[in-house]
C-alpha cells in the first residue's frame, strides 16, 4: 500500500499526535518514518484519495498540531511514496537539506498577500500623468476613423498598466520585506497586481500585521488587500 507524508521534522520532535488521525474516509493512524536525526510523519494512503475538504483538513490538522510543537517541513496535500522504505531512502538523500530547511523554518509561519487596484482609479492617474495618453485620446476622439491611432492607444495603456502595476507590485514587496525573513513572489493575476507570501517569524506576526495594515490604510479605498495566515510555510519548503 502506498505511503501518505504529511511532514518532516527532526528526530526530537515530541509529536504529539495521539489524538490527530490522517486522511481517509476510515480514518488513518498516523506512525513515523525515522532515519537518524530526521522523522516523517506518515499514514497509508486510502485508496481513490482526492482532495475532499475532510480531507484536506485532516492534512492540515496533522501539520497544525506538528508546528505548533516545532519546525516543520510541511508537505502539499496528496503528496504519495510507494512505501515506508522510499521514504526512508529519500530522508537519507536529501538529508542535509531537509536539516538546513528545518533550521531555517524553524519559528516561522506562513503569509500569503495578494492585493488589487481599481481598474478606474488606476486608468484616472495614467490620463492624469501621460501626456501622450492625452494626446492619442483626444485625437482618436475627434477622428473616428482613426484606427492606427486607437491601436496604438490601447497598447500605450496596456503597457502602462503592465509597468506601473509591476512597480508597485516590487515597491509594496520591499515595503514589508523588513517585517518578514523571506518572501516568495508568485505570478500576479488579472485580477491581483500583487502576488506574495512571506515568511514570518512567529513572534513577529502582530508586527508583520500591522505593517500591512498601514500599507493598506495609506492606499485608500481604491486598493483591496487580502492577508491569509499564518499557514505553513508550504512556499518555502
Amino acid at each position: 500500500m502506498p505511503t501518505y507524508v504529511y511532514g518532516i521534522t527532526g528526530a526530537d520532535h515530541p509529536l504529539h499526535l495521539e489524538e490527530v488521525f490522517g486522511v481517509g474516509e476510515s480514518p488513518a493512524p498516523l506512525r513515523t518514518v525515522r532515519t537518524g536525526d530526521l522523522t516523517a510523519v506518515v499514514s497509508d494512503a486510502p485508496e481513490g484519495l482526492r482532495a475532499k475538504r475532510r480531507d484536506v483538513q485532516a492534512h492540515q490538522r496533522v501539520l497544525e498540531v506538528l508546528m505548533g510543537d516545532g519546525a516543520t517541513l510541511p508537505m502539499r496535500f496528496g503528496l504519495l511514496a510507494p512505501d515506508d522504505e522510499q521514504v526512508a531512502s529519500a530522508l537519507d538523500a536529501e538529508g542535509d537539506r531537509y536539516r538546513a530547511r528545518l533550521q531555517e523554518l524553524d519559528g516561522h509561519v506562513e503569509y500569503h498577500l495578494k492585493v488589487a487596484r481599481d481598474e478606474d482609479d488606476l486608468l484616472r492617474e495614467i490620463v492624469a500623468e501621460s501626456e501622450q495618453v492625452r494626446e492619442l485620446r483626444e485625437r482618436t476622439r475627434d477622428q473616428s476613423g482613426a484606427h492606427d491611432e486607437r491601436v496604438a492607444l490601447g497598447e500605450l495603456i496596456s503597457h502602462e498598466v503592465s509597468a506601473r502595476s509591476s512597480a508597485e507590485a516590487e515597491d509594496l514587496a520591499q515595503r514589508l520585506s523588513p517585517a518578514a525573513t523571506r518572501l516568495s513572489a508568485g505570478e500576479p493575476s488579472s485580477t491581483h497586481f500583487l502576488n506574495v507570501s512571506f515568511l514570518v517569524p512567529e513572534d513577529g506576526v502582530e508586527s508583520f500585521v500591522q505593517a500591512v495594515e498601514r500599507e493598506s490604510d495609506q492606499r485608500g479605498d481604491a486598493y483591496t488587500f487580502t492577508l491569509t495566515g499564518p499557514l505553513p510555510p508550504y512556499s518555502f519548503v
